[in-house]
């Protein structure tokens, strides 16, 4: 299992929402290169990047993304706002690893296909469910679409790898949604890389025994609730 520390940007800091909240927003640096640079340094193998701006179709922080993927050793996954063929491309080529699709993949399904026909295992799929059902354009709206089935949809496209994101336990500390997570690990064969709620050592523990290929975590890390070193000692 592999551990990701995440990095929300949104306006050029590294920042945390709660539950997916805009207007609720705490800043924990003004420099995610710094921050990517500190997570690489305490042993991570993998860094998980968000473009929250881009999320909602506000701006980018496409260049800080380049300059992170630039000045790190370790490969570095990202999403938000990546909504087509170009924007797959110029993100891979700032030699980012894997993009994930979100919003784009509920929308246009056939461009999830052309991409992994193309890029592989470098397309990732986000699915981040309020209620069992997608949320997408930044977790502002819900679609009628299930997540179990948005994935099935997915995997039938050939993606190889999905981040399932429990929108009620994101940034809350509350810890992550167990029952969701072993439930579209049994459900799917593809890696699903867990997100949402961890706020401790003893929730990578669970989320370990549940099956999943990763965890990706935040908030808890930043707050000093999870200690990356003793994290990764885990997985």
């Amino acid at each position: 299992m592999t551990i990701y520390p995440a990095i929300d940007i949104r306006g050029g800091k590294c920042v945390r929402l709660k539950q997916g909240r805009y207007d609720d927003i705490t800043i924990f640096s003004d420099d995610p290169v710094k921050m990517a640079l500190q997570f690489q340094n305490a042993g991570a193998k993998y860094l998980h990047v968000v473009d929250l701006d881009a999320a909602r179709g506000d701006s980018d922080n496409r260049e800080i993304i380049s300059r992170i993927a630039k000045e790190l050793s370790i490969p570095v996954q990202t999403g938000g706002g990546i909504r087509t063929m170009d924007d797959i491309e110029e993100v891979l080529g700032f030699g980012i690893s894997r993009v994930i699709l979100g919003t784009s993949a509920v929308k246009d399904p056939e461009m999830v296909r052309k991409a992994v026909k193309r890029y592989g295992n470098s397309i990732a799929v986000g699915i981040d469910a309020r209620n069992g059902f997608v949320a997408i354009e930044g977790w502002e709206k819900t679609s009628e679409l299930k997540a179990v089935d948005h994935a099935r949809n997915m995997e039938a496209l050939g993606v190889q790898t999905i981040i399932y994101t429990d929108i009620a336990t994101d940034g809350m500390l509350a810890g992550p949604n167990i029952l969701a997570m072993s439930e579209m690990v049994k459900k799917v064969k593809m890696d699903v890389i867990a997100s949402g709620g961890v706020a401790s050592l003893k929730d990578i523990r669970r989320l370990k025994e549940v099956g999943v290929a990763g965890v990706i975590v935040g908030k808890a890390i930043y707050t000093g609730d999870v200690d990356l070193r003793k994290a990764l000692e885990i997985v």
